[in-house]
């Protein structure tokens, strides 16, 4: 059962039906759950394929994919369940569109994840106008945040998140926590529209502070789920604090929610290296 003090949506970071299966187990519950092609990549099935040399076709590919996603989606069909489109740094609106049909038909309970670059809000502001819902992903500035806000204005609660990657902005050796605190403080300004989804959550200490901050949602590896789920799932107190240690301090901005796409800075290098990186995982399962 799902702790009645918690407020905060407890997604499983995941691409493997199994462990869906054994975080229910754990926690008792499950809010949702996020994939994307690197997950698939992981997936024992996919494995078991890759140590026998045998690689995926396009289509059989993406139908696996959509398997994958069906057995997640019925094991919390009260749930949400993020499938991620194809996305290198040129794929365009139009193509990311036409996935996005396609994802979004598979399940009744999809968010379909898309970059947070500007033809993935290009994208997303076309899907939220045709009562899509979406999860914009590898988010890591409050100006993409804002960005994401204006471009989904419109949108309802719970049909729009937007996910800031915590763990690699720590890697870059900045607080990824602190993106986190800022863009909660700025969406107080907004209609509440967008909801906040920790992503990239390596360790407890991301999770309970995701906690701390009231993130909207937060999705964790299967890992860090069983630790808290082992611990008795606690919750943090109120004086509970992230140790950054040597991490640099990231300050919050004062950035507009009502500007138009163009007025947001959208760059950043690890929204790039994000999508190649998830590109590359999938283009690796397929044959020459």
């Amino acid at each position: 059962m799902r702790p009645a003090e918690l407020t905060t949506k407890i997604f499983l970071d995941s691409g493997d039906p199994g462990e869906t299966r054994q975080c229910l187990d754990i926690l008792g519950f499950l809010d949702g759950q996020t994939t994307n092609p690197s997950l698939i990549a992981k997936n024992p099935d996919v494995a078991a394929r890759k140590a026998k040399g045998q690689a995926f076709g396009a289509k059989e590919l993406w139908d696996f994919y959509r398997t994958v996603v069906r057995e997640i989606s019925g094991l919390i069909p009260q749930g949400s369940v993020s499938v991620e489109v194809y996305a290198d740094k040129d794929t365009g609106k139009d193509k990311l569109m036409a996935q996005a049909h396609d994802c979004y038909a598979w399940i009744p309970n999809a968010h379909v994840k898309l970059p947070t670059s500007r033809e993935g809000l290009l994208a997303a502001h076309e899907a939220v106008g045709q009562g899509m819902r979406v999860n914009m992903t590898l988010c890591f500035t409050q100006s993409q945040a804002a960005a994401v806000y204006a471009a989904t204005a419109g949108g309802k609660p719970g049909q729009v998140f937007v996910s800031p990657f915590v763990g690699r902005l720590d890697d870059l050796g900045q607080n990824g926590m602190d993106l986190i605190a800022n863009i909660l403080r700025m969406y107080r300004a907004g209609d509440g529209h967008v909801s906040v989804l920790t992503a990239s959550v390596r360790t407890m200490e991301h999770f309970l502070t995701a906690l701390a901050l009231g993130s909207d949602i937060i999705t964790s590896p299967l890992s860090v789920l069983k630790e808290w789920g082992r611990a008795g799932r606690p919750m943090p107190g109120p004086d509970y604090a992230f140790s950054a240690k040597n991490l640099a301090p990231i300050g919050y901005e004062k950035v507009g929610l009502g500007g138009k796409l163009d007025d947001y800075d959208l760059n950043h290098e690890l929204t790039v290296k994000g999508m190649a990186k998830f590109s590359a995982d999938w283009n690796a399962l397929l044959g020459n």
